[in-house]
This record gives structure tokens, sequence and C-alpha cells, in this order.
């Protein structure tokens, strides 16, 4: 019940159109959080502490929000719904995306 609370959390967002084209609004602690928490159902240890994961989270909004604009709206729509499907959703899985050309 708390992972699917946590899921929402970390989806909703995605479900609202972004104000003007803005980079959309993640909860960055809870996505570390999340990863973290699933680090550890699946007994292994996390690959980096709460607050690495924030700060490199962070990080990937402001190399982010540099691009965002100036990448088309069909790209950008592509990259937030693959995120959703795959339940991934993160700056530096948006950032990745982007940044990535398509074959």
């Amino acid at each position: 019940m708390k992972r699917a609370l946590v899921l929402f959390a970390l989806l909703l967002p995605l479900f609202t159109p972004p104000a003007f084209g803005a980079v959309p609004e993640l909860n960055v602690k809870a996505v570390c959080k999340a990863r973290s928490a699933d680090a550890k159902m699946m007994q292994s240890p996390p690959d980096q502490s709460v607050a690495d994961c924030v700060r490199d989270e962070e990080a990937a909004k402001q190399q982010l929000g540099t691009l965002w604009a100036s990448t088309s709206v069909s790209i950008r729509n592509r990259c937030e719904s693959d995120a959703r499907s795959l339940g991934t959703t993160s700056y530096l899985d948006l950032l990745a995306c982007i940044q990535s050309p398509r074959i």
C-alpha cells in the first residue's frame, strides 16, 4: 500500500500538463527514497545515498531546464510517456531521454 502511494505521488505530476512547457515538477526526495526502498526490498545495497541521489536529481533538473524549452513538444511528450510507462520517472531519466538520439 505504501509503495502504491509513493508511485502515485511520483507519477501524478506527469499526468498534469506542464504549465507553458516548463520542466515537470517531480518530488526528487520521494524518487530517491523509493529507489532506496526498492534496493532494500531486493536485498541489495543502494547504488547511492538518498542525499547523493537528491543532489544528482537536482543537477539533472538544472540541465534539463536549459534543454526543455528548446526541445520539441513531441520529444518531450515521448520522454514523459516513456518514463510513465516504465515507472522510473526522474530528472535523470528525462534528461537522458532528451539527450539520446532516436534511430
